[in-house]
């Protein structure tokens, strides 16, 4: 199985240097990335694509492997389409026609349809007349399709290199944007909100390694749900790099705020508190920029004169991808990568609710309310931070559901699937227990009605996702549940 890699408009457009050294990083990406499937690979780079060879291993088939690494391709930075190619040598015109034929004659019916070609290396033909040659050669053989050069409902490519023949499958469309770590590394103060998610997002599509500043003002249930958050879009979207995802323990700072600040003043204060531990995190791990999911006039602190004396809080550079975006466009995006339904059940943790809020901060007026703030908390949080990468997540989460992976053999149990539906209706867990299905974002609002005299296994394809809601569950007063084992489960 082989699939063909193109590289992203804004990537070919450079430098000859430049081009180069994003098609490497990406052919290395791509080589971590799809290490993780059950298959053997062979990734070379050429001048203009990336060639992917697939060989399944045992008990996986074609149709798993061609998905797994659609779902890797399609989520890589720095890619623009991809497409699984068959290839032939390069032969007589019709010979080249009959093969075109046997899989594409059938697709052309009742569809109009063209012919392009794409040549590399010396022919004695033109890539029109190869192109004219098997379009009529189809058409001859079709009964009601039609030749139609501009805007054809089907387009038939494919591409010579020297005397290699390939004919490319349905165009499938990557991510854009450039190669981690191409561009210079961030840090994105996250809430676990759709903003701050997609914001994040924004900034590993474009290239930049971006950890997870998390405030924790919720307690240990609301980080749990972040952290599911940031493991997600990491596993899908960055997983080629380490990151780190930093807690900050920000109630004492929000009661110190409390005690002593104007209430119109409050918000904004936060902000800026938030910016200015967050730029010590940042220098911690040489970050060169913020990230934060800022919207221009979604909430009060967000209005452009309280964001300029929010950023005048640090010297860091703050950055808002999502400065000009409406609320539905952002959780439209949030949908697109995965993290709406988890986004949705999180809680808005606003840390101080003022009763008029102001949306023209002077500055001087919060450089006087700040003064009677504790100077030395917030050098303090930062320091008693707990910083953890991604396999610390998955590992944290292991070790404290481990206690609960066994349970009283006399107590009936009933396993979970709370994968997304269309993950469960795709891959249907196939068991001796009873299998129901609660996808992970309602669980938490549904177990309760569940029969407490029974004991429940969750069950999610990575493992992580059923540990990380074991805990939720816990915290919520819940203790007849724990992870179904690897070895119990078996997908069809």
């Amino acid at each position: 199985m082989k699939f063909v890699v193109r590289l992203h408009a804004e990537i070919t457009i450079k430098s000859r240097a430049v081009r180069k050294r994003h098609s490497k990083i990406l052919t290395s990406n791509l080589r971590k990335i799809l290490a993780r499937s059950d298959a053997s690979f062979d990734i070379k780079s050429r001048w203009d694509r990336i060639e992917v060879n697939a060989t399944a291993k045992d008990g996986l088939s074609d149709d798993q492997l061609r998905q797994a690494v659609t779902e890797r391709l399609s989520n890589t930075p720095g890619i623009s389409w991809f497409s699984e190619v068959i290839e032939r040598p390069l032969t007589e015109f019709d010979e080249l026609a009959s093969w075109v034929a046997e899989h594409w004659l059938n697709r052309i019916e009742n569809q109009t349809f063209c012919v392009r070609i794409k040549r590399q290396g010396q022919h004695s033909f033109s890539s029109l007349q190869l192109e004219r040659h098997i379009g009529g050669y189809m058409l001859s053989r079709s009964n009601n399709a039609a030749v139609k050069l501009n805007h054809p409902q089907l387009t038939i490519n494919l591409q010579i290199n020297d005397q290699v023949v390939q004919l490319l499958g349905s165009r499938q469309q990557g991510l854009g944007g450039y190669p981690l770590p191409t561009q210079e590394t961030t840090l994105s103060l996250v809430s676990g909100g759709f903003d701050s998610s997609v914001a994040s997002y924004e900034f590993m599509r474009r290239g930049a390694r971006t950890h997870f500043c998390f405030f924790n003002l919720g307690g240990d249930t609301h980080e749990a749900a972040v952290k599911q958050i940031c493991y997600h879009l990491w596993q899908r979207f960055s997983a080629s790099h380490p990151l780190k995802f930093i807690s900050v323990n920000f109630a004492p700072v929000v009661e110190d705020i409390l005690r002593n600040c104007d209430s119109g003043l409050m918000g904004v204060v936060l902000k800026r508190q938030m910016l200015r531990a967050a730029s010590r995190v940042a220098a911690y791990l040489k970050a060169q920029a913020l990230i934060t999911g800022d919207a221009m006039g979604q909430v009060s602190s967000q209005t452009l004169s309280n964001l300029k004396v929010v950023d005048a809080a640090t010297e860091t550079l703050v950055l808002r991808p999502l400065i000009t975006k409406d609320k539905q466009e952002i959780i439209d995006l949030a949908r697109q990568i995965g993290v709406e339904p988890l986004a949705k059940s999180i809680p808005e943790y606003c840390g101080v609710i003022s009763d008029k809020p102001t949306v023209m901060a002077n500055g001087s007026a919060l450089e006087a309310e700040e003064e009677k703030l504790d100077q030395a908390l917030l050098k303090q949080v930062v320091n008693d931070a707990e910083i953890l990468s991604m396999q610390d997540i998955a590992t944290q989460s292991d070790r404290q559901t481990k206690v609960n992976e066994t349970h009283p053999q006399s107590t009936e149990q009933v396993i979970i699937d709370i994968r997304s539906p269309a993950e469960a209706q795709s891959t249907p867990l196939q068991h001796p227990l009873a299998v129901i299905t609660i996808p992970f974002f309602k669980l938490l609002s549904e177990f309760g009605q569940l029969d407490s005299q029974r004991h429940y296994l969750l069950y999610c394809a990575q493992g992580v996702m059923s540990k990380m809601q074991v805990l939720l569950l816990q915290e919520a007063g819940y203790h007849n549940v724990s992870v179904l084992t690897e070895d119990k489960g078996k997908i069809s």
